[in-house]
């Protein structure tokens, strides 16, 4: 007997998928097999690292099919948030780099052009996609670029009010463009509004896949004014038949509902759609979030975000927190807060479980707000809610808050609303890198006329801000608060509201004072210690207010130490700036002491862990001990070098 040879295709599809190239030399039942392979690559991919996992199972087949369809990367694929294209990565390259995924040099957790040529548009923020899209078909009309932009876009991201601009645009421009609505009846947590309601009602049509394509391509063909009849024509059927749907009424094709796990049927429509197409076409794919493994389709956000687990059983790697989390001690201030003072109502965007209002609303269904992920609008609600005599809590992630810029100026501060920010993940945040980073806020808030803001140092003072807040009625106020674990410290048993622009001091001296703003006063404490053990004498003190500045407490510390360093979890232009500002507006600048405002770099910062992205800031203990005892030799070397001119004048 001659030795048998294992056939070729034996080897896993996935094992021989190097590139998209090889997904269109495949047969229809071996992107189906393939499809199978890639869901359970992707679980153990993410079972040892941790990630954004449901979204992506969600979309397994489509990406198969994208892939296996247009011709990437010379045709566009564009991915709204990122988050979902986990597979993608797998399958143009990135499959043995997803071992190192959302850690320290390794791949990003979401799409980023610097990572691959199959990445033409990075995104970790929703509802772009559409505009980035337009953006290159617009182009490729023009003489830039080629190929084919498809926009792979979430329910959840449909109600931010960029994707209907877009669409609004590129129905009246008429570009060949492709968007898929990923209809999974959630984002992070489940979708909400009249939009929702819509595609809810379309699925309960019996399904109907559009030919709206094909007749819009027969009916070019004609001349006038046979072609104007024929569009009117479709437009009456459409009606008539009920499958009218508001893509189709802002000037797109409209395919669907289709079943976003039928790769065949997939296929099938997207090969039609492409080679027929000549204007905007959505392709309306219904998917589930977590499919094909069930821990994740069983958990209430269907894995939308998880650390490293047992790919088997699903069960999560989970280590006993030492102290509760700023979001769950957040949402316990507030809720208490509104049994007593029926006026407090609670607003996020999309995000009831990530600020912690879900808690929020199992005590006050009825005065939490989900607006969908759509902070233009909960900024102005609030505003809205303010102005009838309410005491709004807006509770945003400092990276989505930057979204709702114009109205917190316009129609917050100019009015000088009493809306209240409760801002989450402030400062560095690790795995999710410099797209969720909360680095800016203290600096475009504190610009603003009329603002106080406030950043808690410790879970206990984080009490004491949302009391604070709640009884401040003559502007608009916010706090910021990290993410994760607490300090330990001990949790009053009602929070009182803080001394407007006035710090604390936690412990004094006289040669180095260290003034902190926010969640770093640990590590100044840690690093007073360790210049402690060098013979210094180092103040601590917790400034609390970047608007008003405690302008008594910065003048004391300046002129009682030899050296003063600001701290701060944001970028430069912030805190420190307001302190440089003040102490120059007084004449302190005199060289009498050394300043020294420390902040985080002028630079998007990497992600990796927290801590190790605070120690590349420099602003962890060791760190914050050098840099403040460099300054006091500077200060001592320069004291030196005019006490010897003068010896020579003299």
């Amino acid at each position: 007997m001659g030795i048998v040879t294992k056939p070729e295709h034996s080897t896993p599809l996935l094992d021989r998928t190097h590139s998209p190239e090889a997904l269109r030399k495949m047969s229809d039942s071996e992107l189906v097999a393939l499809a199978g392979e890639l869901r359970r690559d992707t679980i153990a991919k993410v079972a040892a690292t941790g990630g954004h996992l449901g979204s992506t199972l969600g979309v397994i087949e489509l990406t198969v099919a994208l892939h296996a369809v247009f011709d990437t990367p010379r045709d566009k694929l564009i991915w709204d948030v990122g988050h979902q294209a986990y597979a993608h990565k797998i399958l143009t390259g990135r499959r043995e780099a997803m071992a190192g995924l959302r850690q320290d040099g390794g791949l990003s957790g979401f799409t980023k052009r610097t990572e691959s040529p199959y990445d033409p548009f990075g995104a970790a923020h929703s509802s772009t996609s559409i505009s980035a899209g337009l953006g290159f078909a617009t182009a490729r009309t023009l003489g830039f670029g080629e190929g084919d932009a498809i926009a792979v876009i979430g329910d959840g991201a449909m109600s931010a009010g960029m994707a209907y601009e877009a669409m609004n645009n590129a129905g009246a421009l008429g570009k060949r463009l492709f968007v898929i609505l990923n209809d999974n009846e959630m984002s992070i947590s489940p979708s909400v509004g009249a939009f929702s309601k819509h595609l809810s009602a379309l699925c309960a049509q019996a399904p109907a896949i559009s030919m709206d394509v094909m007749m819009r391509k027969a009916a070019s063909l004609l001349p006038e004014p046979f072609r104007t009849g024929a569009a009117r024509a479709r437009q009456a059927v459409g009606a008539l038949a009920g499958t009218s749907s508001l893509f189709e009424q802002m000037g797109f094709a409209y395919v669907g509902p289709v079943d976003g796990h039928d790769l065949p049927q997939l296929l099938a429509i997207l090969r039609t759609v492409r080679s027929a197409a000549d204007g905007p076409v959505l392709i309306h794919a219904i998917t589930r979030k977590g499919a094909g493994y069930a821990p994740a389709e069983n958990s209430a956000d269907k894995y939308h975000g998880v650390g490293s687990f047992d790919a088997e059983t699903g069960a999560l790697s989970k280590t006993k927190p030492s102290a509760p989390a700023y979001t769950k001690v957040f949402a316990k201030a507030l809720s208490d807060e509104a049994g007593r003072d029926p006026g407090v109502v609670a607003i996020t965007a999309a995000m009831a479980s990530g600020t912690g209002l879900d808690v929020f609303a199992k005590t006050h269904p009825d005065r939490m707000f989900d607006v969908g992920i759509a902070e233009q609008h909960a900024v102005t609600f609030a505003a809205g809610l303010a102005a009838a005599g309410m005491k709004p809590f807006c509770a945003i992630y400092s990276t989505f808050l930057q979204r709702a810029y114009d109205q917190i100026v316009h129609d917050v501060a100019i009015q000088g609303l009493p809306v209240r920010f409760a801002i989450d993940r402030a400062g560095l945040v690790g795995a999710d890198g410099p797209t969720h980073a909360g680095a800016f806020d203290i600096a475009y808030l504190s610009n603003l006329p009329g603002f106080t803001v406030m950043a808690a140092a410790d879970e206990a003072e984080l009490v004491h801000m949302v009391a604070t807040a709640t009884v401040h009625d003559s502007g608009p106020i916010a706090f910021r608060y990290p993410r994760g674990e607490g300090t330990g410290v001990a949790l009053p048993e009602r929070g009182v509201p803080l001394p407007i622009g006035k710090g604390r001091m936690i412990r004094e001296g006289h040669d180095i004072a260290f003034l902190s703003f926010g969640a770093r006063l640990a590590e100044c404490e840690a690093a007073a210690d360790r210049l402690a053990a060098r013979g210094l004498s180092v103040s601590v003190a917790d400034a609390r207010f970047a608007k008003p500045l405690d302008s008594d407490l910065i003048e004391q510390l300046a002129s009682s130490h030899d050296s003063l360093i600001t701290v701060e979890e944001g970028a430069g232009g912030g805190f420190g700036a307001r302190v440089l500002e003040h102490l120059a507006s007084e004449g302190r600048l005199d060289g009498s002491f050394a300043i020294r405002t420390l902040t985080l770099p002028d630079r998007f910062e990497q992600h990796a862990s927290p801590n190790m992205m605070y120690e590349r800031s420099g602003l962890n203990a060791p760190q914050l001990a050098d840099i403040a005892m460099a300054s006091l030799v500077d200060k001592q070397e320069k004291a030196a070098a005019q006490s010897a001119r003068l010896v020579a004048i003299t």
